[in-house]
């Protein structure tokens, strides 16, 4: 294929002058390609050698349904059954449903079938720990052989009193030995590919399908709102099309074969021509063109070209330079996400997977029932003969034909200790990967503490002072009606215990409880988001919610203790504090929307005349108390190293910027 030299967009802060999405050649878009050269990732030369690679990267898929419980159990139990009759084993049972009625509090239990040789299928349902009523639980775990192993699947349906459904599904592969090669990564089960489009999978608000989708002009507002939107879990992977090459021959050709690793760890979209231009103008540190593909993990923030550096870039030149080395690239950073990810509550609740001790099959206990019958009548028959020949002889071939049913279920019970102990291996070793990467990042933690403090201790120390000197002058700015500002040092009230507020009229009411910040906007627009249908309870608890995060953030600043500004004091919290979302706290506008004459204006809002002469002061600062385009804002202004307040001007809808216009 040719390069797509006509694009001019500009490059992002992942591709230098010279390395441009659209070049013919490798570029280091891509996290690894910025490791040193013995950390990136081989060549198929490389890769092909002989020898072991440790154990194999497993595959996790975290989704939820919009099916019920019952509904999507029935339907894995289905798609498990067709493929192991596909795959040449037995067809397990209908699974037995413990349950007295709907409403009943499920019954815990669990079974091992034997569905053929080395093929286990453990199959358990019950109630989710914690207070009764809180949830139930069904699972799947089957075990089938492998070269030089166990192929493991296991599938968790769980379901919360007040939730939705959630599906996980992991594969895993166990070797039998610490000197056996093995591949790097277990592939995407086949189970997942059909199970998709079945559950009518989601995340968050998107879709979770297993091939990519077409987005056209009309669709790119909904597509950033996927992006933004703080419930989502797995990455998005966005696909550009280069402009010289038709849309459906690049997806056909190029982006289906790789996203193929990419089914239920992350949702694909392919952006068309029209809807390129309109996605790379709103999200200006975001874009995506020329043919490359970049991945969105979550918590995207549109406003901060910082962020942008979070999520990596494919680009065109090393997506045709080895097409497979790319898909696994690609799949690289959802994998990672999908092993890194706390489990959601209700599959935390699922409780250990008990197996009962191991019985034999039901034909071998018929087999061994019939032979000692046999023993018996043969018995008997000799003991009436007046021979002197013993009956053990005519006994003895009726005990040898049962030994054989005995040494195989023996057998079978043996592997199958072995493959639960393997299993524990597998679970214990994980742990302590876990465990040395939370000691590596504790230490880089506690390196960038030390080498912040000693950058800003000054600034602190002179924070402080500042701080001093307002509490012994009194030069807080008192605003009109407000009554007497509070100094930094004095007991702060903490917020009124009432709970959270209902409506906005309720929460501007109660604006008292917060005394270091100030309420200097127009009350009739925060009072209106009452009236708008979509406007529920979780407007007003994220607007609360973030009032009291500022009012504790505020009493810090003003003694020289934050640390940093709003953004950092979310994204580290002291303990004992109200936690804001970070991804919910926005530092200031684009440039775009600051360089805008009428936007600006905007966003200049009311401020006491001690802060500004002209009682005007731009509020780029704002944190989302919604989602979606039009979504509700708090803009605010944070003059703790000044007046010791921190204002907000404006509580209403999204004002204009380049997706609202």
């Amino acid at each position: 294929m040719t390069s797509d030299r006509s694009t001019s967009n500009r490059p992002t802060s992942y591709h230098s002058a010279s390395n441009h999405p659209d070049s013919n050649h490798p570029t280091p878009n891509h996290p690894i390609a910025n490791r040193p050269a013995l950390n990136r990732v081989r060549s198929h030369a490389a890769a092909d050698l002989p020898g072991p690679r440790g154990p194999a990267t497993p595959y996790r898929m975290t989704v939820t349904t919009l099916l019920g419980h019952a509904e999507a159990v029935a339907l894995a139990d289905e798609q498990l059954a067709s493929w192991l009759k596909q795959e040449g084993y037995e067809e397990p049972p209908p699974a037995h449903r413990a349950l007295a009625g709907q409403s009943a509090e499920p019954v815990s239990t669990a079974e091992r079938l034997r569905l053929g040789e080395r093929v286990l299928l453990d199959r358990d349902q019950g109630p989710l720990r914690g207070d009764p009523g809180a949830g139930r639980y069904d699972r799947r775990r089957l075990r089938t052989p492998a070269p030089h192993g166990t192929q493991q699947l296991t599938l968790t349906v769980a379901t919360a009193a007040d939730g939705p459904t959630w599906v996980r599904l992991e594969a895993e592969t166990h070797s039998t030995g610490s000197g056996v090669r093995t591949p790097c990564r277990v592939p995407v089960p086949e189970l997942v590919r059909s199970l998709l489009p079945l559950l009518d999978a989601t995340d968050g608000p998107s879709a979770v399908r297993s091939a990519p989708r077409v987005i056209t002009a009309d669709e790119v507002d909904a597509l950033i709102d996927e992006l933004c939107d703080p419930e989502r879990r797995l990455p998005t992977v966005v696909a550009s099309v280069p402009v010289n090459l038709p849309l459906d021959r690049w997806v056909e050709d190029v982006v289906a074969p790789l996203c193929q690793q990419l089914p239920g760890l992350a949702t694909t979209y392919v952006l068309d021509p029209g809807a390129r231009t309109g996605f790379n103008v709103a999200l200006e540190f975001h874009t995506v063109y020329g043919g490359a593909v970049r991945t969105y993990l979550p918590e995207v923030d549109p406003a901060s070209r910082q962020d942008s550096v979070r999520h990596p870039v494919l680009a065109r030149g090393r997506i045709e330079e080895d097409p497979r080395r790319a898909a696994g690239l690609l799949a690289r950073e959802p994998r990672r996400l999908a092993a890194d990810q706390p489990l959601p509550p209700p599959l935390a609740a699922v409780p250990v997977l008990r197996v009962p001790p191991p019985q034999l099959r039901q034909s071998a206990e018929q087999s061994a029932d019939q032979a000692v019958e046999q023993v018996a009548e043969q018995a008997v028959e000799r003991a009436a003969e007046p021979t002197g020949r013993t009956a053990g002889h005519a006994v003895e071939p009726a005990v040898e034909r049962t030994a054989p049913y005995q040494g195989a279920e023996l057998a079978a019970l043996v592997h199958e200790e072995q493959q639960d102990r393997a299993e524990q291996q597998a679970r214990a070793d994980e742990l302590e990967r876990v465990r040395h990467t939370l000691r590596l990042e504790r230490r880089e933690h506690r390196e960038r503490g030390q080498g912040r403090e000693g950058r800003d201790g000054r600034d602190i120390r002179e924070g402080r002072l500042r701080a001093g000197a307002r509490a012994l002058t009194g030069r807080h700015c008192v605003v009109p009606g407000s009554g007497s500002a509070a100094g930094p040092h004095s007991a702060v009230q903490p917020p009124d215990r009432r709970g959270t507020p209902e409506t906005f009229s309720e929460l501007m009411a109660r604006l008292g409880e917060f005394p270091l910040v100030t309420f200097t906007g127009d009350q009739k627009v925060a009072l209106a988001l009452d009236e708008l249908q979509c406007a529920g309870a979780g407007w007003v608890r994220l607007a609360w919610e973030g009032l009291t995060a500022l009012q504790e953030y505020a009493e810090a600043a003003v003694r020289g203790a934050a640390g940093g500004d709003f953004k950092q004091w979310c994204e580290r919290t002291p303990e004992g504090c109200h936690r804001f979302p970070p991804r919910k706290a926005v530092r200031g506008e684009s440039r775009t929307v600051f360089s805008h004459t009428k936007w600006k204006r905007e966003r200049m809002l009311p401020v006491p005349e001690c802060v500004d002469s002209s009682r005007r002061a731009f509020m780029g600062a704002h944190l989302r108390i919604g989602g979606g385009r039009t979504a509700p804002r708090l803009h605010y202004l944070d003059d703790c190293s000044g007046s010791g307040r921190i204002y907000v001007g404006y509580i209403g809808l999204h004002l204009t910027n380049t997706r609202t216009n």
